[in-house]
């Protein structure tokens, strides 16, 4: 969205009030936003302004597969599936200076979009 984008985590609040996860009617809403700022028609929002506000409030997606080559696809060796170890529990990181610094930016991103759909509709008043 601006410099200060970090696309890491979802939203924790939204026009300054908190919420949990986003429904599809929240993130098609952020999208008819996104195109109102971006001056097109907030009834015909496209499939990238979608994905931007799904990317905007629920954070970036890791869970896609990666694309199967010719060269991923073959299968060198079988591995053992049995897990030889039960694992153990990773060492939670309590870094609170990370979490100020991000909820900082998320207000100051949420701060600019607010702004900018603000001056998109007082631009759509004065013309019509």
């Amino acid at each position: 969205m601006n410099d200060y984008s970090h696309p890491a985590t979802g939203k924790i609040s939204l026009h300054g009030d908190g919420m949990g996860v986003p429904s599809p009617d929240t993130v098609e809403r952020r999208a008819r936003e996104i195109a109102m700022i971006a001056e097109r028609d907030p009834d015909e929002f496209t499939d990238g302004d979608w994905d931007q506000a799904r990317r905007e409030l629920l954070g970036t997606q890791a869970h896609t597969a990666p694309e199967e080559t010719e060269e991923n696809a073959e299968v060198v060796e079988e591995w053992n599936v049995v897990a030889s170890s039960m694992g153990h529990r990773a060492p939670r990181v309590e870094d609170d200076e990370n979490l100020g610094e991000q909820l900082v930016t998320d207000g100051i991103e949420e701060a600019v979009h607010d702004q900018m759909l603000e001056a998109r509709k007082e631009e759509l008043e004065q013309e019509g």
